[in-house]
C-alpha cells in the first residue's frame, strides 16, 4: 500500500473508533445472538432457534460467517457465545463485536483498491475510493448502528472489479457467493443475469452466434453458480429443512413500509395518504406499522406485496435497457446495477433507509460525466441525510452532524468533472441541497414545534429525502440510456 492508502485507512479507523462509545441498535444484540447460537448448536438447528426473539434470517454462508467470529468471540469472551445470556452487551463484548465491523470493513477497502487501479490510479479514482470508504453510510450504519455492510459490499466491489478486467465467470461465481451471504443482493441480479448473458454466454464467431461455444458457456456458468448454492443450502436440502429456511428469509408479514418510512415513492405515498386523512377527506385514522404487520391507508389504495413486486420489475426496464447496446461495456453493467438497486429501493416491498447504500456504492465507482455527478450529489446527499434518525441520541447528534457536514461538502468540492460536483448543480439543486440545513434544525435541534404532530419530523426527512432520490432516478435513468 502506499502512503495515501495508509493515511485513509489510518484517518478512517481513527473516526470510527472514536465513535465506539455511541449507542447501537437492536441489531448490535441480533448478531451477537447468530454468534451464540452458531456457535452453540448443531447446523440442523440454526434456523429453528427462537430463544430469542432475534432468529437466523439470513442465508448459511453468513451463518458460517457469524460461525467463524464466535470461534474468536469464545476465546475472547465465553459469555459472548452463552446462548442464554441474552441482551449481553458488556464493554469486552462492544469491543469485540466493533472490532470484527472494523476489521472486516477491510475486505471494502481492498475492492476499491483493485477497481482504482485497474481504472489508472487517477486522482479523481482515490478521491471517489475514499468517499466511498468513509461515507457516512457506512459510518452511521456498520460502526454506530451496527451491521456488516462493508464486507458484503466490498464482496460487490470485488465482483464489479472482474467485471471491469473481463473475469465475468469469476464475477458471477463471486457474485453467487455473495447472495448466499445476504439475499437483499438479489433485487440486482437481473444486471448480472442479462450482462453475463450478453457478454460472456453469447459467443459469435464471423458476426454470427456459435452455439456450441454458447452452450459451453452457458453450462460453465451455470455449473459454477449452482456448485456455490450448493455448498451454501446443500446441507438444508438434504436435512428436509429448506422450506424452514426460505420462511426465515422471506417473511412477508412484515408491512409495506418500515417503521421510519424509507426515502422511497412508498414514503411520498403514505405521506400524501396522511395529509389527506388529516385534513378530513375521511374519518378512518391511516395505519403504516412499521416493523411487522399490515400497511393500511385511510384515502390511498391499499398495497400489495405482489403490486410492489411488479411495479419493482417494471421499474428495472431502464436498467435492462442500458444493457441492450450493442456495444457492451462494463460500464453499462456498473449503470445497471444503479439502476436495479434504484428500482429495489424506490418501489420494493418494507425498504429498509439504509438499502440506500447498496446504490451509493456502485454509483460511487462510476466514471463520472458532469450530469452523473450532479445526481450523485443530490442522491448521496439526500439518502446518506435520511440516515440521520437511526442515531437518535442526544450524544450522537454533534458527531452525526460533523461526519455529514464534512464529507458532503468534501464530496460536492473534491469530485469532479471538469469541474466540482457543486458548480455542476443547477441553481434549484443547489437550493435543495442547502434545505437539508433547515431540515436538520427542524427536526433535530428543535423538534417540540411540532407539538403533538410527532409523526412529522421523521416524515419530513423521508419526504423531502424521497424528493431528491426520485429525482436522481428519473435523471440517472434517462442518461444511462441516451448515454453512448
Amino acid at each position: 500500500m502506499n502512503a495515501t492508502e495508509i493515511a485513509l485507512l489510518v484517518v478512517g479507523t481513527s473516526i470510527k473508533l472514536l465513535l465506539w462509545p455511541s449507542y447501537h441498535s437492536t441489531d448490535f444484540e441480533v448478531h451477537r445472538n447468530w454468534l451464540a447460537l452458531t456457535s452453540s448448536l448443531p447446523i440442523s438447528q440454526w434456523y429453528f432457534e427462537n430463544r430469542s426473539e432475534w432468529t437466523l434470517d439470513y442465508p448459511p454462508f453468513f451463518a458460517w460467517f457469524e460461525w467463524t467470529m464466535s470461534v474468536v468471540a469464545r476465546v475472547w469472551d465465553p459469555r459472548i457465545v452463552d446462548i442464554n445470556n441474552l441482551g449481553y452487551a458488556s464493554p469486552s463484548c462492544v469491543m469485540f463485536q466493533r472490532l470484527t465491523v472494523l476489521v472486516s470493513e477491510l475486505v471494502l477497502f481492498m475492492a476499491l483498491r483493485r477497481v482504482v487501479r485497474i481504472k489508472g490510479n487517477t486522482v479523481q479514482g482515490r478521491i471517489s475510493m475514499a468517499l466511498v470508504f468513509l461515507s457516512p453510510g457506512f459510518v452511521f450504519v456498520d460502526h454506530v448502528h451496527f451491521q456488516y455492510n462493508g464486507v458484503l459490499l466490498g464482496m460487490l466491489v470485488y465482483s464489479i472489479s472482474l467485471i471491469m478486467e473481463g473475469r465475468d465467470l469469476l464475477a458471477g461465481t463471486v457474485f453467487a457467493t455473495l447472495l448466499c451471504f445476504k439475499h437483499i443482493f438479489m433485487y440486482i441480479a437481473p444486471a448480472y443475469f442479462v450482462y453475463l448473458l450478453r457478454h460472456y454466454c453469447a459467443v459469435y464467431r464471423n458476426g454470427r452466434l456459435n452455439m456450441k461455444a454458447s452452450v459451453g458457456r452457458v453450462v460453465k456458468l451455470g455449473s459454477a453458480v449452482a456448485l456455490v448454492f450448493g455448498v451454501s443450502f446443500g446441507p438444508f436440502v438434504a436435512m428436509g429443512q429448506m422450506s424452514q429456511v426460505v420462511g426465515r428469509l422471506f417473511p412477508f408479514k412484515r408491512g409495506l413500509c418500515h417503521a421510519f418510512w424509507a426515502p422511497n415513492f412508498w414514503a411520498l405515498y403514505v405521506f400524501t395518504d396522511r395529509i389527506l386523512s388529516i385534513t378530513g377527506a375521511s374519518q378512518l385514522a391511516s395505519s403504516t406499522r412499521g416493523r411487522v404487520g399490515d400497511t393500511r391507508f385511510a384515502i390511498l389504495p391499499n398495497v400489495t406485496p405482489l403490486f410492489t413486486f411488479v411495479a419493482t420489475l417494471v421499474a428495472m426496464a431502464p436498467a435492462l435497457l442500458v444493457l441492450m447496446r450493442r456495444n457492451l461495456r462494463p460500464e453499462h453493467f456498473v449503470q445497471s446495477l444503479v439502476l436495479c438497486a434504484l428500482a429495489s429501493f424506490m418501489f420494493g416491498w418494507h425498504v429498509h433507509e439504509k438499502a440506500i447504500i447498496l446504490i451509493a456504492v456502485p454509483l460511487g465507482v462510476l466514471t463520472m460525466s458532469p450530469r452523473v455527478l450532479r445526481m450523485h450529489a443530490i442522491l448521496t446527499t439526500a439518502g446518506f441525510y435520511s440516515l440521520l434518525p437511526l442515531l437518535f441520541g442526544v450524544q450522537e447528534l454533534v458527531p452525526k452532524m460533523c461526519v455529514l457536514l464534512i464529507w458532503t461538502l468534501c464530496s460536492l468540492w473534491l469530485m469532479r468533472a471538469k469541474v466540482s460536483a457543486w458548480a455542476c448543480l443547477t441553481r434549484v439543486e443547489r437550493v435543495y441541497i442547502s434545505g437539508f440545513g433547515l431540515l436538520f434544525v427542524a427536526t433535530e435541534l428543535i423538534p417540540w414545534v411540532f407539538g403533538r404532530l410527532e409523526f412529522l419530523p421523521l416524515a419530513l426527512v423521508s419526504v423531502y429525502s424521497a424528493l431528491g432520490i426520485t429525482f436522481a432516478w428519473i435523471n440517472l435513468a434517462y442518461d444511462f440510456i441516451t448515454a453512448p
